[in-house]
């Protein structure tokens, strides 16, 4: 495994004063809640790349060795493998402490047994509704967590929820926990990408739906957008020769299914695969073929890229006011989408576009030195060329 990845992780990193406050402050609270029948629940919030995930394995680093019935539940696979692997190269930690949520409550409901502690990471993952296809028969695995668990810390962030199956707000997360002894705290200062704060509030806006303003000043953030997805496929390729983990990415609307074959994202004189079914034990990005393939928010989301090629494709287009517009009819992955009975028509319309801007979100954090772009509306294409050039 690239030791960028796992050292984007390591128990070793040195965290900053506020990491380290927090740390400590969730320590205690796992302790306090130790003796009680409380079902206690610490919920760390923050944006992509804000170190949630580094604070969380220190803290189940340090506390495994001293809550020996402690379990660290991610519900993406590709992340998994990293924790697993983490695990594999720090004493005293096993892998089977890492589990998949659906496993986990399986397991533990099976057995009848409770746990000192569970830490979640990617929470916004969590199911919230019944999916029988992958063996969860609750209705919400959270909920499930919570109450085989006295104490249950979670790393949330709304705006990277991406399926309707797994849909979660903040306002459904505090209703959730009322019930139950809780801390929340936020995380607000970038560490993944080496951009500004001027540079982050204009993608913030920009996901958002706001009109679209000239490109701030980027410093050393290499911010580009492209005409031709096939040009941008070259630069990436270069920038992977010279300081690796550079990797072409898309969002929803070009066609894919779960069959075996390889379906290409075409995209003008772009043709590539998607990412194809990683069986690997090595994460997606860290594997040499991949710079061949396309990969998508399910094998990038919680990982860092040193570049990042994104396509955007079909359902963006540009508003009358220059704004970023959301056409859902246009997206191709349909399991996105699953109705579900408590939700209304007005919250499943509106959870279409939400889930779709979150999508481009997660892409858009994933780059630590750079970022490329590329539309599929022409008119959303020659308006960010036009906005980004200095």
């Amino acid at each position: 495994m690239d030791s960028h990845t796992l050292n984007a992780f390591s128990a070793n990193i040195e965290l900053t004063g506020r990491q380290a406050e927090v740390l400590t402050q969730i320590t205690k609270f796992t302790y306090r809640y130790q003796g009680t029948d409380e079902h206690a629940v610490f919920v760390l919030m923050g944006d992509a790349g804000t170190g949630k995930s580094v604070i969380l394995n220190q803290l189940f680093t340090k506390l495994a060795q001293e809550l020996p019935n402690s379990y660290f539940l991610v519900n993406h696979p590709e992340l998994l493998k990293v924790y697993r692997e983490l695990a594999g190269k720090t004493p005293g930690m096993l892998k089977k402490y890492y589990q998949r949520p659906t496993s986990f409550i399986n397991q533990m409901h099976k057995q009848n047994q409770q746990v000192d502690l569970t830490v979640i990471d990617e929470a916004h993952l969590l199911l919230s509704k019944p999916d029988h296809y992958n063996n969860y028969y609750g209705d919400n695995q959270l909920e499930d967590i919570i109450k085989l668990s006295r104490v249950t810390v979670v790393v949330f962030d709304p705006a990277q929820v991406l399926k309707t199956k797994s849909f979660w707000n903040s306002q459904r997360l505090m209703e959730l926990l009322a019930p139950y002894p809780h801390e929340v705290v936020h995380l607000k200062k970038q560490f993944r990408m080496q951009a500004n704060s001027e540079l982050m509030a204009w993608l913030d806006n920009l996901v958002a739906g706001q009109p679209i303003t000239k490109l701030p000043e980027s410093g050393d953030y290499d911010l580009r957008v492209f005409a031709d997805a096939q040009k941008m496929y070259q630069e990436i390729i270069k920038q992977n020769r010279r300081v690796g983990l550079s990797r072409m990415t898309a969002t929803s609307g070009y066609p894919s299914t779960l069959d075996g074959g390889k379906h290409l994202v075409n995209e003008g004189n772009f043709h590539l695969p998607w990412d194809q079914y990683n069986f690997s034990s090595t994460p997606w990005a860290e594997q040499v073929q991949t710079i061949n393939e396309v990969g998508s928010i399910y094998t990038v989301q919680g990982f860092d890229l040193n570049y990042i090629g994104i396509i955007v494709g079909p359902p963006f287009y540009l508003t009358d006011d220059h704004a970023l517009g959301v056409d859902p009819s246009k997206a191709t992955d349909l399991e996105v989408f699953k109705r579900r009975p408590d939700m209304t028509d007005e919250e499943i319309n509106e959870s279409k576009q939400l889930l779709l801007r979150n999508a481009l979100n997660v892409l858009l954090r994933r780059g630590i030195k750079g970022m490329y772009l590329h539309a599929h509306d022409e008119k959303l294409e020659s308006f960010l060329e036009k906005v980004t050039t200095i």
